[in-house]
């Protein structure tokens, strides 16, 4: 268990930041620091250092003298979660699309090719697919001036993420996600402000809607 104990604590905090987000560790999964110690092969106090950091970004919640636990997903949450992604995604994609110049169309268009050429992998939902997706997103707001509402976005997209996992039976036949992709680059890039915003919206209600189904359906683990 030598090394630096800084990195240790990153390695950790990233391997365990994966596993909440693909779902691989469950909604209100208990998490015993001494296990998972032992399968990454590192101090109790370094889990204990990349939980709490966890916990400051809300993936994690801290129970006194309970331990830690994955955080649970509601349909209120969810709910709420939506309205403020909403919120602020369509307000950097209003700072973006009139900032933006040729070299941020370009990027966009990039972003799009990539991800449309990356295989959607629905098993492995930390691979090279949700890196494009994350890229392409953050391809349209890049533009945007504002660093405060791109760090606040970028943590609600965080928690988006753990939607995808619920939805982990559906295809991109079932819902079309290259069409919706496709649709959000053309609005951005013909600066059509108003459109762009109603299809975000659009692209974040049908996530919240489907999610929603899916906890009815009882497709995660209480």
């Amino acid at each position: 268990m030598s090394g630096d104990p800084t990195s240790l604590t990153f390695d950790a905090y990233r391997r365990l930041r994966v596993e909440v987000l693909s779902g691989r560790l469950p909604p209100g999964r208990k998490l015993k620091i001494q296990e998972l110690a032992d399968e990454m092969s590192v101090s109790p106090g370094v889990v204990r250092e990349a939980l709490s950091r966890l916990s400051s970004e809300s993936l994690v919640v801290a129970i006194p003298q309970r331990g830690f636990r994955v955080a649970p997903i509601t349909a209120e949450d969810v709910h709420d979660l939506t309205e403020a992604r909403v919120d602020i995604e369509t307000a950097c994609l209003k700072r973006s699309l009139a900032a933006g110049k040729v070299a941020w169309e370009a990027d966009i268009v990039a972003a799009l090719h990539l991800l449309n050429r990356t295989p959607h992998n629905t098993v492995d939902l930390s691979g090279p697919w949700t890196d494009a997706h994350a890229q392409f997103h953050e391809a349209l707001v890049s533009a945007c001036d504002s660093k405060w509402l791109l760090r606040v976005r970028e943590q609600l997209f965080i928690q988006g993420e753990r939607y995808r996992w619920i939805n982990i039976r559906m295809s991109d036949a079932d819902r079309g996600l290259r069409e919706e992709h496709s649709e959000l680059a053309e609005a951005a890039i013909s600066r059509n402000i108003g459109l762009t915003c109603e299809l975000m919206e659009r692209h974040l209600r049908l996530t919240e809607e489907l999610t929603l189904r899916s906890l009815a359906s009882e497709l995660v683990p209480g």
